[in-house]
């Protein structure tokens, strides 16, 4: 597995916006956009990619693993 597979990664359609909207909560906010989910998606998880290599290469440690804390279970239960 590598480092990006650890983060959430959502993409979600925004009313405001009329597009679809990535970020990767503990890593980057909203960050890239398109009328494509998975173009969207794509794109978000290259940015992701990018930001974990940089922090690497400076020497800063990566933020605190997303993934494994069953965010869909919950999710589907507060909807």
């Amino acid at each position: 597995m590598n480092d990006s597979a650890k983060y959430l990664k959502i993409v979600e359609w925004s009313d405001e916006d009329q597009c679809f909207v990535g970020q990767c909560p503990g890593v980057i906010g909203p960050c890239c956009h398109g009328d494509d989910e998975k173009q969207v998606y794509a794109a978000l998880c290259e940015i992701v990619d990018e930001w974990l290599t940089l922090w690497k290469q400076e020497g800063k440690p990566l933020p605190p693993p997303t993934y494994g804390q069953d965010v869909a279970e919950y999710l589907s239960k507060v909807a």
